[in-house]
This record gives structure tokens, C-alpha cells and sequence, in this order.
């Protein structure tokens, strides 16, 4: 069985990638351009990759392909209609990051809501010898007790960051979907959601429903000024109305962990952004501890040999 892994650069170096324990022939690509994937793939029986795009012209040359073993949850890099037309099994990794992401999440909370960057930044500058006292305040401090938490999809995530928020004495609301009428009492309407949250966070697939689906309309409506932060999948939030909604305080702060194209070009909002004290942008590593990473590694190598022996695990469907 020919194995190819299109992106292992993707998977941090210190990350140890287990030997699937069958034979098998493994090849192995730091990076794969477009123009590189029908060649590299021609002739696999399983194609590894975490965010090369698969699609249908390039899959339709891999005569030989049985599996693709996606190295991440989301699917959206990959043409499953195809992959389900040609019976080729796709797979992804799945809980793996049910500790790094809602911590990131809070980490960018935390930030954000006691101006860390701001106060690191103007110290950096010398505004506190400037100030002449044991302290200054010139950026807003709020506590997290007290405050309500909007959340943006339940899975997993989404219910890991609950419990993070309920810990520090937050409210929590679940939004139900975007247009929604009724989803029980569990969740409450997207709008509520917008009108009532001091901070909203997104733990959500990107697809046709969700794409866009915070944007100026939405700003609007954001009653307390709330953070947004956003781990889960650039594209769900319009990146380029988040600087006016910040220039006119509908938000009161972002930080985002994702962005629709990654890298971002120079040109991007977001990197003019980055340069005030209410916005933070890291590089997509919300998922990238250490602990995450190399759970994902074994849970792939794992989805290989189940498919390999007869039981493919993490089927994803069409």
C-alpha cells in the first residue's frame, strides 16, 4: 500500500508521526503546490493530507486512490462528492484539540478583555515612567464574573468553552442557528445572542449556512459591544467589517485565529489591525499545542490502519 503525505511541514517537527504497522511504501512531501498533487498522487492507494486541496480533477487521476486521511477536523479542502461517486473512504481527526483550542480561545479572552497587549505594549514605549506612579489606566480592565458568554456551535468545542466560562462565574448562551425559529430551550436565538453577549465566540464548520454569517448587519445589532473571537474557520466572519465595526465601537475588541486565505496577503485588513490595542491576530496555531499535535499524529496513523485492516474509523460522508 503506497502512502503519500502531501503536507507533513503542516505537522509541527517535534511531532512524532507513528509507523503504520502494516507494510506498506511511504512517501512523504513537506509541502505540495496545486500544480505538484495529480503527479504525487497518481498512483497512491492513500493520500494523507491536512490542507492541500483535493479536488475533483486532480482525484479523478489517482486511479489507484482508496483512502484520503485528512490530518485535521475540517473537510473542506477535499471534493467529498467526488471521493463518495468513486467509493474512495475519507477520513479526518476528530476531539484531538478539546483542550488547546478553548484555551486559546481564552487566552485571546483574557487579552482582549484586560488590554494585556495594550499595557505591554505602552510599557515597552515608557509610558509607565511617563506616568510618574505605581500605575496607569489607560486601557479598560473588565472582569470575566459576571459577563455573558455567546456561543457559536456546540460541539465539542463549543461545549469545552462553556465549561471554561461557567468555571469563571460566566453566563453562557448557545446560539441556535443563524434564521432559525425554534431549537428548543437549550439554545437561543442568533439575534438574542448578538444583543446580549459581552463576548462572542465561534466554534463552527465553515459551510454554505455559516459562510459570512456575522458581518456589518450583525455589528449592528451587538447591543453590549461584545469581543468576537474567532479559532474556529476563517470566512465566518466578513474580515473586512471588522475594522469598521471597531472604529465605531459596535465591538469592543477581535481576535482571530483564523483568516479566509492563510497566509494572509500584506494587503489583508487584518494586518493593518494588528497594529491596535483592541485586535489581536495569531497564525492559525489555536489547534498547535504540543499534547494536540501529537494526538493528531497517532489518531491519523490509527485512521490509516483501521481503514487498512477492514474498519475504517472517522468516515466522513458527502
Amino acid at each position: 500500500m503506497k502512502i503519500v503525505f502531501l503536507d507533513r511541514d503542516t505537522i509541527s517537527p517535534q511531532t512524532v508521526l507513528p509507523t503504520p504497522r502494516f507494510e506498506h511504501q511511504l512517501v512523504v512531501h513537506g509541502m505540495t503546490r496545486a500544480e505538484e498533487v495529480a503527479q504525487r498522487i497518481a498512483d497512491a492507494d492513500v493520500v494523507v493530507t491536512n490542507k492541500v486541496r483535493l479536488s475533483e480533477e486532480v482525484l479523478r487521476q489517482a486511479t489507484n486512490l482508496k483512502l484520503v486521511a485528512i490530518a485535521a477536523t475540517g473537510t473542506d479542502n477535499v471534493d467529498l462528492k467526488f471521493c463518495a461517486s468513486r467509493g474512495i473512504t475519507v477520513s479526518n481527526i476528530r476531539n484531538y484539540a478539546v483542550n488547546t483550542v478553548p484555551e486559546h480561545t481564552f487566552a485571546l479572552i483574557f487579552a482582549l478583555r484586560r488590554s494585556i497587549c495594550a499595557y505591554r505594549d505602552s510599557v515597552n514605549a515608557g509610558r509607565w515612567q511617563e506616568s510618574g506612579q505605581f500605575c496607569y489606566f489607560d486601557y479598560p480592565i473588565r472582569d470575566l464574573a459576571g459577563s455573558t458568554l455567546g456561543i457559536l456551535g456546540d460541539g465539542v468545542l463549543g461545549q469545552a468553552v462553556a465549561a471554561m466560562g461557567k468555571a469563571m462565574g460566566m453566563r453562557v448562551l448557545f446560539s441556535a442557528f443563524k434564521g432559525a425559529s425554534s431549537m428548543g430551550t437549550l439554545y437561543t436565538p442568533f439575534d438574542d445572542v448578538l444583543a446580549r453577549s459581552d463576548i462572542i465566540t465561534l466554534h463552527c464548520p465553515l459551510n454554505e449556512q455559516t459562510k459570512g454569517m456575522i458581518g456589518a448587519a450583525e455589528f449592528a445589532k451587538m447591543a453590549k459591544k461584545p469581543l468576537i473571537v474567532n479559532t474556529a474557520r476563517g470566512g465566518l466572519v466578513d474580515e473586512a467589517a471588522i475594522g469598521p465595526a471597531l472604529e465605531s465601537g459596535q465591538i469592543s475588541g477581535a481576535g482571530f485565529d483564523v483568516v479566509s486565505v492563510e497566509p494572509p496577503p500584506a494587503d489583508h485588513p487584518f494586518i493593518a489591525l494588528n497594529r491596535r490595542p483592541d485586535f489581536i491576530l495569531t497564525p492559525h496555531v489555536a489547534w498547535a499545542s504540543d499534547e494536540a499535535i501529537q494526538g493528531l499524529a497517532n489518531q491519523l496513523v490509527e485512521n490509516i490502519e483501521l481503514f487498512a485492516s477492514g474498519t475504517p474509523r472517522n468516515v466522513v460522508k458527502a
